[in-house]
């Protein structure tokens, strides 16, 4: 997982939204809880912005240079593949460069 530490070069802003009580964002959640801690501690200055809303479908967005975002909608997803779609975000963001 060597491209986790490289997010804070790609990326500017994370932005993962999710509903506290919804069964939609149980595995967010639980991607949340096991993977935050490693993520800022690989990319401490990378704003890792979590946001609780009820009602609100599970989303993951990465903002890049000049403003450009992306998102993924997360419901249905496994931990596993949130991990996947954030790995892709970070290669988004290396193909912006070149």
């Amino acid at each position: 997982m060597a491209w986790r530490s490289n997010l804070s070069r790609n990326l500017k802003e994370l932005r993962i939204l999710f509903s506290p009580s919804s069964p939609e964002s149980a595995a967010t959640r639980a991607f949340i809880e096991k993977n935050y801690r490693d993520l800022k501690t690989q990319n401490p200055k990378l704003p890792i912005l979590i946001r609780e809303a009820s009602s609100i479908e599970p989303q993951l967005w990465a903002r890049y240079d000049l403003g450009v975002e992306r998102g993924i909608r997360l419901e249905g997803l496994t931990e596993e593949q949130i991990s996947k779609a954030l790995e892709d975000l970070g290669k988004v963001g290396a193909s912006l460069k070149s």
